[in-house]
């Protein structure tokens, strides 16, 4: 359980994982070295699992994003047979997310890529080369409304 402390350092720093320890102790009102023992303790709680910059990914060339539905064979080995895929899969560095589904597709992949061209080679030579992967339906984003890694804590659940 967090107390209404733990919550606002981590509100503030998932939204600024830069943010100084002097300005994050100002914010929470404690002193520097009370903020940064419990940025300390949060990390080794696991609550805090790293610090990274944000890339823009059109600066980047890799404005096309797209959603890919996967089905792997066999059903009746899906669990031993989907862990071996995912984790390969996983592996690959087109792949932005990777999540295992119930229902008729086995996974969801997100990726990234400079064109149509580029998604094209990533689902022949990256994806074809899976011999467990039995189909796919890949849907292109036409228009990104909101995409976020921040989290809501507390207060923001409660419409704060």
């Amino acid at each position: 359980m967090l107390d209404e402390k733990d919550a606002r350092i981590l509100e503030i720093l998932q939204r600024d994982g830069r943010t100084a320890n002097v300005d994050l102790a100002r914010a929470v009102e404690l002193t520097p070295s009370a903020t940064s023992e419990r940025v300390r303790k949060l990390e080794e709680r696991g609550l805090i699992k790293g610090y990274t910059a944000l890339l823009e990914p059109r600066a980047l060339g890799l404005g096309l994003v797209a959603f890919i539905f996967l089905r792997v064979d066999d059903p009746e080995d899906v669990v031993g047979r989907a862990e071996g895929t995912a984790e390969a899969l996983s592996a690959l560095p087109s792949v932005l997310e990777l999540h295992h589904l119930a229902g008729e597709d086995c996974f969801l992949v997100k990726v990234r890529a400079r064109d149509t061209d580029d998604l094209y080679r990533i689902l022949r030579d990256e994806f074809g080369r899976f011999k467990a992967i039995k189909g796919t339906r890949t849907t292109i984003v036409l228009k990104t409304v909101k995409e976020t890694n921040v989290l809501p804590l507390g207060r923001e659940r409660a419409g704060e």
